[in-house]
Formats: C-alpha cells, sequence, structure tokens
C-alpha cells in the first residue's frame, strides 16, 4: 500500500486540509484557499466506506475549528481562571463537538455510495446543509466559520441576496464536488452540466438590483470606548465608564440623527442609572437626536437579568399616556430589547449550581441572564426603525429574519469583543455581520468596546471603520435603501421545507433499506 492510499495519511491529510480553511476567513481573506481545502478533503472521502468517511469528516472538522476558533482559547485562558492545560482541554472537547458535524455529512454521503457509485458525492453539499441546520440550533446552536463566509469576498457572494449563507455554503461544496469529478473522474458531463450552470448563475446573480438606493441620508455617530475587559465591571470605575462614554457623545447630539454606544455600555444595572439616563434622554431630545446604548437591566419583579439595548431622546418610546409626549424614556417602556440568544458560559452556565464551583471560568460576571422573547419589535429611534442584534445573535440569520420587516430602516448589532484580544475572532465577527446586511439588503451598524466598529452598506462592503484598541468616534452618512432581497421574503421558509425534504428522503431510503433486507433474515 502507498502512503497516500494509507488510512493513517488520509485522515492527516483531512486534518491538514481543515487547518487550511482557516486562510479563507477573516483577517485573511483568501478565498481561493476554501476551494483548494475542500477539495483535498472530497479526495479523501472518495471510495471511503462509512466508518472511514466518518473519520475523515471529523478529522477534516477538528482542523477547521481548531484553527478557525482558536479565538476562544484566548477568552478561556485570559478570563477562564484555569490551568493551561485545562483550558486546552476544554477547547479540544468544543472542537471534537463542532466536528461530529461534517463527520455526519461523510457518513450520510458514504451511505449512499453503492446506489450513486459514479457520482454519490455530489450528495456532500446537500447532507452538509442538513449537518449545518442542525449545528446552528443543537445546544442552542453556534453556528460560527460556517463554509459561506470564507466566500463573502468572492464572485459567489452574489447568490446571498437570493439563497441566504447557509445555502452559499452548499453551492461551493457543489462547485468543488462538480470540479473534483472534472479533475480526477472519467465520467464529465453531468459536473460539467452542474459547474457551468453555477458559474453561468453566478453571472446572473449579479445582475438584478434587489435593493436600491433611497438618496435619504442618515448622520449617525458610533462611540468606541475601548474599555478593558478586566475593568468593565468593576464597582469602583462605574462612574469614570459612564462619564467617558458622556464626554465622547458630547459634541456629538447636534449634527447626528442617530448615536450609538456598544452592548452593555453603561456598567450598571438600568433601576441605578436612571440620573444618568434622563439627562441623556432630555439632551438628547433638545438636539432632535437619538442615543442607543447596551445596558444590564434587572427586572425585580421576575427576579430577572436582561441583556438590554434602550432608546434615548428623540421618537425614543412609547409614553404611558397617548397624549402625553414629554417623556419618551422611562424605566420599563418597550422600546426596548433583551437579548435573546445567549452566549453558553459568558451570559448563562447549565447546571450552574455544579459547575460555578469548579472553576472561575463558570463564575464570570454577568453570567445570569434570562432570554428575551425571539420575536421583538424593532427599536424606533430618532424616526428610524432598527432591527437589533447583540453580539453572537448575529451569526444566526434566521433569528436575524424573524425580526426584520419591510419597514426595518436598518440592521444594529453591539458587542464587546474585548473577551478575545487581538485575535481573529472579531475579523470573523465583522464579516458575519457584513453577511447578513447582504442577506436582507440593508445597511448594518456595528458598534463594539474596542473594534471592529463600523458602518457596513447594504452590500456588505465596510463604508467606515475606526481602528481596534482606541478611543474612538466613527461619524459618517448612511443612505437607507428600499425594496426587499429573495432571501428576506422566502430564504428562510425554503431552507426549513429543505430541510424536512432531506430528512423524509433519509426516512424513505432507510425504510427501503430494511425492507429489502428482510427477505434475506
Amino acid at each position: 500500500m502507498s502512503l497516500s492510499q494509507s488510512p493513517t495519511f488520509k485522515l492527516l491529510t483531512s486534518f491538514i486540509a481543515g487547518l487550511l480553511m482557516v486562510l479563507s476567513y477573516a483577517p485573511f481573506s483568501l478565498w481561493p484557499v476554501a476551494w483548494l481545502g475542500l477539495i483535498v478533503f472530497i479526495r479523501q472521502l472518495d471510495d471511503a466506506d462509512k466508518k472511514q468517511a466518518w473519520w475523515r469528516g471529523f478529522s477534516f472538522g477538528l482542523g477547521w475549528f481548531a484553527a478557525g476558533i482558536s479565538w476562544v482559547h484566548v477568552s478561556i485562558a485570559t478570563f477562564g481562571g484555569m490551568p493551561l492545560i485545562a483550558s486546552l482541554f476544554l477547547m479540544l472537547l468544543l472542537c471534537a463537538y463542532l466536528a461530529l458535524f461534517p463527520a455526519l455529512a461523510a457518513w450520510l454521503t458514504a451511505c449512499f455510495q453503492w446506489r450513486l457509485a459514479s457520482s454519490y458525492l455530489l450528495l456532500l453539499p446537500l447532507f452538509w446543509f442538513l449537518s449545518e441546520y442542525l449545528r446552528a440550533r443543537l445546544l442552542t446552536g453556534f453556528p460560527w466559520l460556517s463554509l459561506g463566509y470564507s466566500q463573502i469576498d468572492s464572485p459567489l457572494v452574489a447568490w446571498v441576496p437570493i439563497v441566504g449563507e447557509t445555502l452559499l455554503s452548499s453551492l461551493l461544496l457543489l462547485a468543488c464536488v462538480a470540479l473534483y469529478y472534472l479533475l480526477f473522474s472519467q465520467k464529465r458531463l453531468l459536473p460539467g452540466i452542474i459547474l457551468s450552470t453555477l458559474i453561468i448563475g453566478t453571472v446572473l446573480s449579479h445582475l438584478p438590483t434587489w435593493v436600491t438606493d433611497t438618496g435619504k441620508p442618515v448622520q449617525i455617530a458610533m462611540v468606541q470606548g475601548n474599555i478593558k475587559q478586566s475593568l468593565r465591571w468593576d464597582k469602583n470605575r462605574e462612574d469614570v465608564i459612564i462619564q467617558q462614554y458622556v464626554d465622547d457623545t458630547a459634541t456629538l447630539y447636534q449634527n447626528h440623527d442617530l448615536i450609538i454606544w456598544p452592548e452593555a455600555a453603561i456598567p450598571r444595572l438600568e433601576p441605578l442609572s436612571q440620573p444618568y439616563l434622563k439627562n441623556i434622554d432630555a439632551l438628547a431630545r433638545e438636539h432632535q437626536s437619538a442615543l442607543i446604548t447596551g445596558i444590564i437591566n434587572y427586572e425585580m419583579t421576575s427576579r430577572s437579568f436582561f441583556n438590554t439595548l434602550i432608546v434615548l431622546g428623540s421618537k425614543s418610546g412609547i409614553s404611558p399616556k397617548p397624549e402625553d409626549k414629554s417623556r419618551d424614556y422611562y424605566y420599563g417602556n418597550n422600546n426596548r430589547y433583551n437579548k435573546h440568544h445567549l452566549l453558553p458560559i459568558g451570559e448563562f452556565v447549565p447546571f450552574q449550581s455544579l459547575m460555578r464551583k469548579i472553576a472561575p471560568l463558570f463564575d464570570l460576571p454577568m453570567s445570569s441572564f434570562s432570554r428575551g422573547d425571539y420575536v421583538q419589535d424593532n427599536l424606533r429611534a430618532g424616526g428610524l426603525n432598527l432591527a437589533p442584534l447583540i453580539c453572537f445573535e448575529v451569526a444566526f440569520s434566521q433569528q436575524t429574519a424573524a425580526n426584520v420587516s419591510t419597514d426595518t430602516d436598518l440592521l444594529l448589532t453591539v458587542s464587546n469583543d474585548a473577551w478575545f484580544g487581538d485575535s481573529h475572532g472579531p475579523h470573523q465577527h465583522l464579516d458575519i455581520a457584513r453577511m447578513r446586511a447582504i442577506e436582507f439588503g440593508r445597511p448594518m451598524l456595528r458598534a463594539t468596546n474596542n473594534g471592529i466598529t463600523a458602518v457596513i452598506n447594504h452590500q456588505g462592503e465596510i463604508a467606515a471603520s475606526v481602528p481596534q484598541f482606541e478611543q474612538a468616534t466613527l461619524s459618517t452618512e448612511v443612505r437607507l435603501t428600499s425594496g426587499e432581497t429573495p432571501y428576506s421574503q422566502w430564504g428562510y421558509l425554503i431552507e426549513r421545507i429543505l430541510v424536512s425534504l432531506i430528512a423524509i428522503f433519509l426516512a424513505i431510503t432507510a425504510i427501503l433499506a430494511r425492507w429489502r433486507r428482510k427477505p434475506n433474515q
């Protein structure tokens, strides 16, 4: 047996192909590397039996996530208070869990090897879609590093307003499988037709204009406080941090329609922050401006903490009485957003009575939040409707779809990436926000504590940004859009229908396979 045919060599090659994938994502953004890595991986799957396909898919996934989400280790090692070997073990567990999903797609594909011997690998994109759908939902979901994000700067991105990022991942994989057959198979007709169709479709996808510029400009400012993570919840620093944001914003009210502070910018519970909030509200209303800020709310009736966005200033709330327009903001008003998709460990701890005793990682400040509703009204600020997402939520396109309507003017995501230091995590996070802007055809405002704060236009291009790790203010003009992308109208429904069809297909296949075996039993 030659070295290239050795099972160990194929496992190692799959792992290296997975490692290479990190170069196709931000901050490297070498999108052709994803094609190379996937074709190498597909070659290792060709003629593999079910067991081999599982382990090669797992090996690919282990390399893919070990390199791609290595930034998670920065937060565990820096703030987790655990020995290095323990933090590395936790990272290995996370990567191994995520590697189960490409392993599942590879295994399901291999199950059809003897039924579709000449072209069974063409089923891989279908089962990959199913596995990614599951990855985005099981155990609260972790859809980070999906394949489509690697193509945000490639010509394939033209498909995104039509099919969304998740289906783009399958189209990329389909193109790679077809290209693999053209390069290494004797049967080239079907792969040639598929690849030609994808190329033509990509060209045609660039032609329609689903969303147009209304020509209406909005003056936006975002304040990047650059507060060190170690100081954010220091009781002795609360007033200093709040005053810093107040000072940085003092000159912005006069010439901006909307000002945004990042996630939990005010490090004090909302009920205890009323003097500051009322002063800011009055100042913003005086200049016909609005300000959105992150804050932690504690509802005394339910004894629940919420990671919240509130709106202060002009047109910022619903008054207790319709005839009373003098108090836009008041504590408990409904012009607010409570984060729904909480980050495991960081914002809620499973089995917390046990886990919090194990290590500081499971007992971080502000890690006992309650969930907001899945569907919430858009924030109303300065005459604008904004669909908000807090931090990790921006990775969930289905949640975005549930909260974007025809009246939505802007997408808004606020975050604090100080947990991840100078890693590639914040850059990947920015590209995820770019993808949501393309899917829904709306400008995206991204306000962060320490970067990367940016304004993204409806085509996913970064229109303005400020450097990381600097106390800075971004001031720019954003032009609103009109129209809807096909994905914003039907994309989520199509994804659910496709998953249902795949599940039915697998169920029927399993029943037929069992029925055929019965006479021989």
